[in-house]
């Protein structure tokens, strides 16, 4: 599915996944190294980087340049531990940790006129760059994102103005590279003044395409972006690869949940209502998490919340089929409430991984949504507790 197609890189819209720069956020500009911690909702300050050493993944050898010493040369083939590692973090094992240090890289053997290609130090990006541009000579300059990719890093402000101020001159690119250009990601506009940059060390920006993938053409053609390398798209894989963090970051709370549905359950009414609670209750979850983000655009309205109740209500119906023969009629309204509101909520979450809601939208989406979710978790539980005092009274 098509979604946006980007045409002037300075309109774009901070992404959804970080809320604007605040009181919380340091501005752009800031170098990492007057950070004490990183901006808003990043990892802990300790998890930086570090220092280039032979240990970097798909270390090669140490290439000696001019003016600029030795420069980590890396593999562009990825190595079963690497496929495992990107596995694991799309699950949210060790997410916040998976980075690499920043600095400068070489793929290939390049040499004073070789492209440099910015990116963020999350390992994701990192490995895929690398595994895309193989057989290629090219510099990679690497900036301390605190292991966040550069969409989000670019919104808080770590892919920023001054952290590529600071590789720049860390790294002395000026004294290892005759051109004065860097390539960055479409999608690190909104962290970067290029006139600043310009103006502060004599590189300019060049903004090449959205997706690694499209690089290669992007080279081989005088570094033009054509339309298609524009494109933002958000395809059913797109949307498929972001559901197992979103499911980990809910076994938590849903963990917790279930077990108080069937505490109450249990001794209200015994464990076949404990039951039916908990099978009603997980299938709105995954409902939430999983039904409604895949079929996103296919579900009614614009807001999250209204496509995550409409598959909700949905399972509402199913269950009824299923388990609902013995509910009475305030069981009933307490189900067709409650199962609803919990998929709308778990659908709503889904915003932070989107490519088409912006901070604004999402705050309006939330202060509308959230007390009409809580009114219906609410007014279930009334409707439940009559429910059970009819069948007692019965």
């Amino acid at each position: 599915m098509k979604i946006r197609r980007i045409k002037k890189i300075e309109k774009r819209p901070t992404p959804s996944c970080c809320p604007p720069l605040s009181s919380c956020c340091p501005p752009a500009a800031a170098p990492p190294a007057t950070l004490e911690k990183p901006p808003c909702c990043g990892p802990p300050a300790t998890t930086h980087g570090g220092v280039i050493t032979e240990k970097v993944p798909g270390f090669l050898r140490w290439m000696p340049t001019s003016e600029g010493g030795r420069v980590a040369q890396i593999a562009s083939e990825l190595t079963l531990s690497d496929h495992l590692g990107a596995c694991k973090a799309r699950w949210g094992i060790g997410r916040m940790h998976y980075l690499v240090p920043p600095g400068l890289y070489a793929i290939g053997t390049p040499d004073a006129e070789a492209p440099v290609l910015v990116t963020a130090n999350y390992k994701m990006s990192y490995d895929i760059l690398r595994s895309t541009l193989r057989g290629r000579n090219l510099w990679l300059l690497v900036l301390e994102t605190f292991g966040v990719n550069v969409w989000c890093a670019a919104g808080k402000g770590t892919f920023g103005t001054g952290e590529l101020l600071t590789q720049i001159k860390a790294t002395n690119l000026a004294g290892i590279v005759n051109h004065r250009q860097l390539i960055l990601p479409i999608l690190g506009a909104p962290g970067v003044a290029a006139h600043t940059v310009k103006k502060e060390s004599g590189f300019n920006v060049r903004y090449g395409t959205i997706r690694a993938a499209d690089l290669p053409v992007y080279l081989d053609n005088g570094q033009v972006t054509t339309p298609s390398m524009r494109e933002l798209t958000f395809t059913l894989y797109e949307r498929l690869v972001l559901l197992p963090v979103e499911i980990v970051h809910a076994v938590k709370s849903a963990a917790i949940i279930t077990l108080l549905l069937f505490l109450l359950g249990f001794f209200s009414s015994g464990s076949t209502a404990a039951s039916q609670m908990i099978f009603a209750y997980l299938g709105a979850l995954y409902t939430g998490i999983v039904v409604g983000p895949l079929l996103l655009p296919w579900l009614p309205g614009r807001s999250f919340a209204v496509k995550g109740a409409s598959v909700g209500l949905l399972w509402a119906l199913i269950c009824y089929q299923l388990v609902g023969a013995d509910w009475n009629i305030p069981q009933t309204l307490a189900a067709f409430l409650a199962l609803p509101a919990v998929s709308a909520f778990y659908t709503l979450n889904f915003t932070g991984c989107t490519t088409y809601t912006s901070p604004n939208g999402v705050k309006k989406e939330m202060r509308l949504a959230m007390p009409l979710m809580g009114m219906a978790i609410l007014s279930s539980a009334v409707l439940l507790a009559v429910g059970q005092w009819l069948v007692m009274k019965g």
